[in-house]
């Protein structure tokens, strides 16, 4: 993925190129709307992108209405206290249409009629920890061996190592010395959010609620750094993952369609948010 910056007299922005997803979005457009999609619809042409996405702010909405877009999803408190709104347009009829949307609807439903899950305690074998540069490898291998196919080179120690300066937390379980669930915090310091990511467990562990355990202790050091806007982006298929945010008390707020490919496909993508400063 590379980054364009749009900066001239009228507007500014930031816009990502993801060939590999074969997406492009927007970051953050200052100014002029107008001259900031019109450069944008300019590099979708260029990169033949079939989606184009745009994180923006809810008094941007009917002007991205008027150009085509169109809010799939929220996440409260992203701007420093402002919401964030997902405004996507689409270039395919096949990137605009989702086989798995009437499946997805009642997973959902099946996820939010869930009460509340007492958290268990795993063996004693398994051991928590904060991640490092030292862990790099091994991380990279768990995530080699859960994700065929994954929207990030997370496989690749090097990029996990880069992630790790640029301020990612990662925790991990452990047992026997081998890294079996890991879970990151991509953190936006100047937006103060983050995004809890990257959620892997190998499929002999997962009977022992590790992920929640991690999720939790993520929280725990994004609300030390005194950021309260917490969101996850989960796979619509996985009931699980859903489960776990929404018996977090994560809020659901929406659906990216044909977000980005994991496993062996374009997957559908949910968005869960959480006010860490409520407790």
């Amino acid at each position: 993925m590379n980054t364009q910056l749009i900066f001239n007299e009228d507007s500014a922005a930031e816009i990502y190129i993801d060939v590999f997803n074969k997406r492009l979005r927007v970051d953050d457009i200052r100014g002029n709307i107008d001259k900031a999609i019109e450069k944008a619809e300019e590099l979708v042409q260029a990169y033949q992108a079939e989606k184009l996405i745009v994180k923006g702010r809810q008094e941007q909405y009917e002007k991205l209405v008027e150009h085509g877009f169109q809010c799939e999803a929220v996440i409260d408190g992203y701007f420093l206290g402002s919401n964030l709104v997902f405004f996507c347009k689409y270039y395919t009829i096949k990137r605009r249409t989702s086989q798995q949307w009437i499946q997805e609807d009642q997973i959902i439903k099946q996820v939010l009629a869930l009460e509340g899950q007492k958290q268990t305690t795993p063996p004693a074998e398994y051991q928590i920890k904060k991640c490092s540069y030292d862990d790099a490898d091994a991380l990279a291998l768990l995530y080699g061996n859960v994700f065929q196919i994954y929207p990030t080179p997370l496989y690749d120690p090097q990029y996990i190592r880069r992630t790790l300066d640029e301020g990612t937390i990662y925790y991990s379980f452990q047992t026997n010395g081998v890294i079996v669930s890991a879970a990151s915090a991509e953190v936006n310091s100047f937006y103060k959010n983050a995004e809890l990511t990257d959620c892997a467990t190998l499929p002999e562990h997962r009977k022992h609620g590790l992920m929640k355990i991690l999720l939790e202790k993520l929280e725990e050091e994004l609300k030390m750094a005194n950021i309260y806007c917490a969101y996850s982006i989960a796979r619509s298929l996985s009931f699980g993952m859903n489960a776990a945010l929404h018996q977090l008390s994560y809020s659901y707020r929406g659906r990216l369609m044909n977000n980005c490919y994991i496993f062996d496909k374009l997957e559908d993508m949910n968005v869960w948010v959480k006010d860490l400063s409520k407790g």
